[in-house]
């Protein structure tokens, strides 16, 4: 698969772009006043720092060519003559002119059709792509607000519902009565056009309903790019080859799950590279082609789309996992060398667990799977590893179509009612009392031929009554990580598909629930968290669960360019560090006041707060003043750089001359053994 370099570029760019001309026009109007003119040289100066970072060396110039026009007027009155308003339209069209192979992606690239002489007459500027004028972007937040709206409008054409039912139990007490039959045929008449509307209401209801969830998905090969990149710096740094394929693009999640599977899908390809794809060499004395693959399977399986990430490569080395395990002492040496593959799996799914030699930058220290499990957890989904020796290993990701429109199976205990999603439940049984064993290890029921740890949903939620004694429950079987566990609870109330909606912020993090969603009279319920509700019954029947793993301190990215802010994230993220990202001064400083990190890499020219600021604000905090800090930036004449050192930078990288290796080596210097 090709690369793309100027993914984010792109998008960025024509933002600019078209910032810039807006704010032209409007200086010729004129319209000349501060803001607008310290907006226009901040695009200006994001877009020659964008341009220097993909090597766009004349688009650079010709932005920096802006800045010198309009930085004399940041602060004088009065209108912007027209000769330096024409001259800024020149700079703006002669970028948009030398962009014009990078702006328009690689498949859309096409021949001209037709003649190719300039027509005659005014020039007419060319018409963009149709999908310029076709595709908007929307804000994930709208079209939440609409989809809220919409469940709200749901909930109430339920009540309704509900009343017509009512109505038709009022015709059935008229029947019975002798010398209503006017009324009787008046009623059923009102009734059947009472229906019919509400009939009518609902089916356009469920169809504006399903094509606005429709907005907020996104196609998933939206992450072959990224996972192609990754493939092929990871390789690249290993010295070796490594093809890259990928199938089910089509297939299309939940903005929100799409964004956070990105991670994880990284992770897990990065070390299919670097832990399962061996050398030329040993690949070819295996009858191997010398040329290793990782390939990646998108396809829907029920209500979940399922990510497969294969590596044609060595497997998981189950001997290697064993020596781990006895010079840790995790267990003694006869016990290790009984180790199979599902333990040896489970081992490589906890943090700090690796084989890798040694550490370098892309052989982390163990952090890895353990980021996918507990991401994959987040999104209510599901991850399994198997491996073949001398075969490739797979790991398959399974996750929810979207976080927010789902199916529940509606369930009640004691006085408590609630939710709970659909497509984790594997199915339903009868329970007695005599079903179930109690032991000092909690109680369990038996089930598929294997004990399975159980409780009551009362238990769980609080305010539980024994279990012992108590009479017949149905039991709620769910298959999450870790095995299989059954909940008990008084009575199913059927299936329905509701919008879920995250718990308000005052509500803060509350323990098995992972959102609330309306009933049909209005009033909220809550939605459990499977995974939560699953490991709180296990721990509740005698299960600890491991204690949640040590990970190195992330790097925190500050920089208003996204095009700079996605190409060190990569960087970074290729060579095994967390990263947090920041497009402002204010959000970085929010930030690391409420984290702890590594480094700080930082630009200096910003909106708002700039980055000589940010990093006096870091100085005079005692918290963050050990943080290193790197300046990234355009800005390096000997007094911007003698500037950063006097407010703390450690180190001063000039993005016309950027280069990831230099990142990753002064990151690696300044942070010693905190690097992954």
């Amino acid at each position: 698969m090709a690369k793309d370099p100027y993914q984010y570029f792109r998008v960025e760019a024509r933002e600019l772009l078209d910032g810039l001309t807006q704010g032209i026009l409007a200086l010729e109007k004129g319209d000349a006043g501060r803001e607008l003119i310290a907006r226009l040289l901040r695009f200006a100066h994001t877009l020659k720092g964008a341009a220097r970072v993909v090597k766009q060396g004349e688009v650079a110039e010709l932005a920096h060519a802006m800045e010198e026009i309009l930085a004399p007027r940041r602060g004088a009155a009065g209108p912007v003559p027209a000769d330096e308003v024409t001259r800024l339209l020149g700079l703006v069209d002669a970028c948009g002119e030398r962009l014009k192979p990078v702006l328009t992606p690689p498949e859309q690239t096409s021949p001209p059709v037709g003649p190719t002489a300039p027509p005659t007459g005014p020039a007419i500027p060319p018409a963009g792509p149709v999908e310029s004028i076709t595709n908007l972007r929307v804000e994930v937040a709208e079209v939440d607000a609409i989809l809220y709206e919409l469940a709200d409008a749901a909930s109430r054409l339920d009540r309704l519902e509900q009343d017509v039912a009512g109505l038709a139990r009022a015709e059935a007490a008229l029947d019975a009565l002798s010398g209503a039959a006017e009324a009787r045929a008046a009623l059923r008449e009102h009734g059947r056009s009472l229906r019919a509307g509400l009939d009518r209401a609902r089916h356009d209801l469920d169809r504006a309903r399903d094509r606005v969830g429709g907005l907020r998905l996104l196609p998933a090969s939206e992450l072959f790019a990224p996972l192609g990149r990754i493939v092929r710096d990871t390789a690249e740094a290993l010295n070796k080859r490594v093809a890259f394929e990928a199938t089910g693009g089509e297939y299309r999640l939940d903005a929100h799950v799409l964004l956070a599977l990105r991670d994880a899908l990284l992770q897990v390809a990065r070390n299919g590279v670097a832990h399962g794809i061996e050398a030329g060499p040993t690949r070819t004395a295996a009858g191997k082609p010398p040329e290793g693959r990782v390939r990646l399977r998108v396809f829907k399986r029920g209500g979940r789309v399922h990510f497969a990430v294969e590596d044609d490569g060595r497997g998981i080395d189950l001997a290697a996992i064993r020596r781990v395990v006895t010079d840790r002492r995790l267990a003694a040496p006869a016990e290790a060398e009984t180790l199979g593959m599902a333990a040896a799996v489970q081992l490589l799914f906890e943090g700090g667990f690796s084989t890798a030699p040694a550490v370098s930058e892309v052989m982390g220290r163990g952090v890895g799977l353990d980021v996918v499990r507990a991401t994959v957890t987040r999104l209510k989904g599901d991850v399994d590893l198997r491996s073949e020796p001398g075969r490739g290993t797979t790991v398959e990701i399974a996750v929810p179509v979207s976080l927010e429109s789902v199916d529940v199976l509606a369930v009640a205990a004691d006085e408590w009612a609630g939710l709970v999603p659909f497509d984790a439940v594997h199915r339903t049984v009868r329970v007695k009392e005599a079903d179930l064993v109690h032991s000092a290890t909690g109680t369990t029921l038996y089930f598929g031929g294997e004990a399975v740890p159980f409780r009551t949903l009362a238990e769980v939620v609080g305010g539980a009554r024994p279990i012992a004694g108590a009479g017949a429950w149905t039991a709620i079987v769910f298959r999450a990580r870790g095995g299989v566990v059954a909940v008990g609870v008084d009575r199913l109330d059927g299936v329905r598909t509701v919008v879920v909606r995250p718990l308000p912020a005052l509500c803060g993090s509350v323990p098995l629930v992972g959102g609330t969603a309306l009933d049909p009279a209005g009033d909220p319920q809550l939605v459990l968290d499977p995974a939560a509700l699953a490991a709180a019954v296990r721990t509740g029947a005698g299960r600890a669960t491991a204690p949640a793993p040590l990970r190195p301190l992330p790097v925190l990215v500050v920089d208003d360019s996204l095009t700079t802010r996605m190409l060190e994230q990569s960087i970074l993220e290729t060579a095994g560090y967390e990263v947090d990202l920041a497009s402002s001064g204010e959000e970085g400083l929010e930030k690391a006041r409420r984290n702890r990190y590594a480094a700080f890499v930082v630009d200096v020219e910003m909106p708002g707060m700039t980055g000589f600021e940010l990093l006096e604000q870091f100085r005079a905090d005692p918290e963050l003043r050990g943080t290193p800090a790197i300046l990234v930036t355009s800005r390096v004449s000997p007094d911007d750089r003698r500037r950063g050192e006097l407010v703390g930078a450690r180190a001063h990288i000039a993005k016309g001359d950027f280069d990831g290796g230099h990142l990753l080596r002064t990151i690696r210097q300044l942070t010693r053994g905190a690097a992954p």
